[in-house]
């Protein structure tokens, strides 16, 4: 069975992240936006880029939409696009259609026209406080999906010094290294041979369930 293909709709701070998170870890992405500067950005990080009006019958469906396994909506702030994105979405037969919220009534009218799972800012914000606080070492939890999610985690003691060689973290605990941040500088083309240093946090994707292996 091949990597799920993800196509991400609308490229705000959001949509930008999760597209660009998804792509860095391997899986197909198709990111959509109407500003073509956004696009051009993004273009050379995903697999596919282009600029679109989503609220356009045939739109999505001319993009190829129903091909992707999960359509991510970031275009929360603009509910009419957000909604009509998701009918779309569904429309064009997309499995499972992620939705981003900006209020419970907007939750409640994404979930009565087809959309599979809601993500609202203070809900998710809650959830992620939660399973930091379960989560051991990590410093920040961002969940991607149900099962998937981005992890941070300062260098462990023992890994200063290893490289992602060494440690051969996809082989032993299914995940995958997709940045490395000091303050606020984020490198995002981790060098397989390049020492970790202490002063480093790891940004990790994995299924949840690899990623709590990895705090065992």
């Amino acid at each position: 069975m091949g990597k799920k293909s993800y196509a991400v709709i609308g490229l705000g701070k959001f949509g930008y992240a999760v597209a660009e998170t998804l792509a860095k870890a391997g899986f197909e992405v198709m990111a959509v936006d109407t500003d073509e500067e956004i696009v051009h950005s993004i273009a050379k990080e995903v697999s596919y880029a282009a600029r679109a009006d989503i609220t356009e019958t045939g739109v999505l469906e001319s993009l190829g939409i129903s091909n992707v396994d999960v359509v991510i909506v970031g275009v929360a702030e603009n509910m009419e696009a957000s909604i009509m994105a998701t009918i779309f979405a569904k429309e064009a037969g997309v499995k499972y259609v992620m939705a981003k919220a900006v209020n419970k009534l907007h939750a409640t009218i994404l979930k009565k026209v087809g959309a599979d799972e809601i993500i609202h800012p203070e809900w998710s914000m809650g959830t992620r406080v939660a399973k930091n606080l379960m989560s051991g070492g990590f410093v920040d939890f961002f969940e991607l999906s149900s099962k998937f999610s981005l992890a941070e985690l300062p260098v462990p003691e023992e890994w200063v010094g290893k490289t992602l060689i060494e440690l051969n973290l996809r082989d032993k605990f299914g995940v995958n290294v997709v940045g490395v941040k000091v303050g606020d500088d984020v490198q995002v083309n981790v060098k397989p041979d390049e020492p970790f240093l202490e002063e480093q946090t790891l940004m990790i994707v994995g299924e949840n369930e690899s990623l709590a292996r990895l705090q065992r």
